[in-house]
């Protein structure tokens, strides 16, 4: 049976180099919408997460106000930290340093700024979301 992880250990998880899957209520008949994306966590904050303004993603985010981001270890041992949240910011167009930041962790920092530097003028927003709900497994006892 998988033990849920501590706050410290989950906090040391999410700041791994991990995609999240972002899911959002979708109110045209369709199934939520779920997708890929790259996040920012700060330890006992909030997380952030950046997309085009125009996508479907941001206009069912911005109508929801809420979202479950689920973030996974893909190899043994087996990980997960799921949270729901409530967006508490939008920013349009999200601030260069947020954007820049997000690159980094995933790309290093001279991709995450090249990166930045290839999305600039296009009309992107930063989301901010407050963890109200955790529901976090740690299966590596289990092995």
């Amino acid at each position: 049976m998988p033990k849920p992880l501590s706050d410290a250990d989950r906090d040391e998880f999410l700041a791994g180099k991990h995609i999240a899957v972002l899911s959002v209520a979708a109110d045209d008949g369709r199934p939520p919408a779920s997708v890929p994306i790259w996040y920012d966590y700060t330890p006992g904050g909030d997380f952030r997460i950046n997309t085009g303004a125009g996508r479907r993603k941001a206009k069912l985010i911005q109508q929801a106000g809420v979202v479950t981001l689920v973030v996974q270890r893909e190899e043994p041992p087996y990980q997960y930290v799921i949270v729901e949240g409530t967006i508490i910011d939008a920013a349009t167009p999200s601030p260069r340093a947020a954007r820049e930041a997000i690159a980094i962790r995933y790309f290093g920092e001279e991709g995450g700024r090249e990166f930045a530097d290839r999305v600039d003028g296009t009309t992107s927003v930063l989301f901010t979301i407050r963890p109200d709900r955790w529901i976090t497994a740690d299966y590596s006892g289990e092995l």
